[in-house]
């Protein structure tokens, strides 16, 4: 039996409240550091400098192994145990010339410098600061790596770049030094943090960039892009039966190459009034580009291997990785075309002939309401991108006022932002939007539809079965080439 003496339970009251304050203490260190410190919430250039030499080295240069063993400079960085970093990481900015803009002459007194937003020729390539270093100095990209869409402009694949080194404390060093000597101007209007790892339980490459964009207006815009790919494609046997199946359809689009082709011959002007012929060339038309990238992304396992053969050096995986999302993207849209092509092949069915009938009979009308439906459309979003582009988010580019429309029409919208954004014009613009387009035009697009529909249904109840099925089989025979 335990004695609990008057001293034991004071020596655990104190650990437990020891404990506590530490743990309290802990929580408001995290929640500083997730709130402080994380990329998302940089709005200026001290911010990025404090995010680099924080948050970013300590995520990049895992010091401790799952054990709790203690790496050294010369082990490989394994990013949560499991992600291995592959080489070392990238810092590159883009800058714009000063003078790249006019000063009204009243304000020449005033304002000597003018910074203007980013675009090619606007660009500064002369070197600047220490000048006796990459990072000083304009280096020109290789012609693969592909230019970034950011949300402010699209930028040059080039830049004023630098590598962090292997060890922790040396990137450190290297940040503070940079920082000390205003590597960051006010011409600055980009900077990219790239770098990749891989992980060999999933056999994937994450290509990481984060990017920091420093518009005219002054602060920051943060966006990241994480792309995961595969680019080692046949490691298991499952992957080799997916380069089975890859070979199966190279071997079905030259064939429907040769079908088309004779199709072409045959028939000469009239293969191309049919929309399903059409259909077939815009597949074969993908199928291509999608065979000879899938060629190439085979083929990626000699670019992975020329990339990491200096662990000093930045693999730029960022090339391979866009082309990698093309492909997906290719893949997608030859999926999707494909399906629809099902509906060629069923078609002989009644219900599926009344429903094309119906589009191809209602063609004109659609026409017709569609060139009022867009202008009327259009008018609205000019009026919006007019009146409240200077004061909503959704209403600051055409494009957005084009996108945020439709939303309206959905039910997805925010009556107090445009009404903020100008109280007399913004219920106005609203109420009116909604009754033109939702419950005018759109009801009238259902009415033609409808009033269509039911013609066809009617024509097609008072053709005799025997004719109908005389017909389904003269398709059938259409369709054989």
């Amino acid at each position: 039996m335990l004695l609990h003496t008057p001293s034991h339970s004071y020596s655990s009251e104190v650990e437990l409240k020891t404990t506590l304050r530490e743990l309290v203490i802990y929580i408001i260190f995290l929640i500083n550091l997730c709130i402080g410190n994380g990329f998302s919430n940089i709005r200026s250039r001290a911010d990025f400098w404090r995010f680099a030499e924080g948050p970013l080295l300590d995520g990049l240069y895992w010091d401790k192994w799952h054990n709790n063993a203690t790496l050294t400079p010369q082990n490989k960085s394994y990013i949560y145990y499991e992600n291995l970093l592959l080489g070392v990481a990238q810092i590159r900015q883009l800058k714009v010339r000063n003078n790249s803009c006019a000063i009204y002459p009243y304000f020449h007194t005033f304002i000597e410098d003018c910074y203007s937003d980013y675009h090619y020729r606007a660009e500064d390539r002369s070197d600047f600061g220490l000048g006796n270093g990459s990072e000083w100095k304009y280096t020109s990209a290789s012609s693969l790596s592909p230019w970034y869409w950011g949300s402010m402009s699209l930028y040059n694949n080039g830049g004023y770049m630098f590598t962090l080194p292997r060890s922790k404390q040396e990137s450190m060093e290297k940040l503070a030094f940079l920082r000390q000597n205003s590597w960051l101007t006010r011409g600055t209007r980009v900077v990219f943090i790239d770098f990749s790892t891989y992980n060999a339980n999933l056999n994937l490459f994450c290509v990481i960039k984060l990017v920091a964009e420093f518009p005219a207006t002054g602060g920051a815009l943060t966006s990241s892009h994480i792309y995961s790919v595969k680019l080692l494609r046949y490691v298991t046997y499952y992957d080799y039966f997916l380069a089975s199946c890859e070979i199966i359809f190279c071997l079905f689009i030259i064939t429907f190459i040769i079908q088309e082709a004779i199709k072409m011959v045959k028939l000469k002007k009239e293969y191309f009034r049919s929309a399903w012929n059409w259909l077939e060339l815009l597949l074969l038309g993908v199928s291509y580009p999608l065979t000879f990238t899938s060629v190439l992304a085979s083929l990626g396992w000699r670019w992975i291997d020329k990339l990491l053969s200096d662990d000093h050096v930045y693999p730029d995986f960022y090339f391979l990785a866009f082309w990698q999302v093309r492909y997906n993207n290719m893949v997608a849209i030859n999926v999707f075309f494909a399906w629809i092509k099902i509906f060629k092949y069923v078609n002989f069915n009644k219900t599926m002939t009344q429903l094309s009938s119906t589009l191809s009979r209602c063609a004109k009308d659609l026409t017709g309401f569609a060139i009022i439906f867009f202008t009327i459309f259009f008018a609205y979003a000019q009026l919006g991108y007019l009146a409240f582009g200077s004061q909503a988010e959704e209403f600051s580019s055409f494009q957005n006022c084009i996108f945020t429309q439709f939303r309206i029409v959905l039910g997805d919208f925010n009556f107090h932002t445009i009404e903020s954004a100008n109280r007399v014009l913004g219920p106005i613009y609203f109420i009116t939007f909604v009754f033109f387009v939702f419950f005018v035009l759109l009801n009238v697009f259902l009415a033609i539809i409808n009033y269509t529909y039911s013609e066809v249904k009617a024509a097609f109840e008072a053709i005799p079965s025997q004719e109908l099925k005389e017909g389904v089989l003269s398709y059938i025979n259409s369709k054989e080439p």
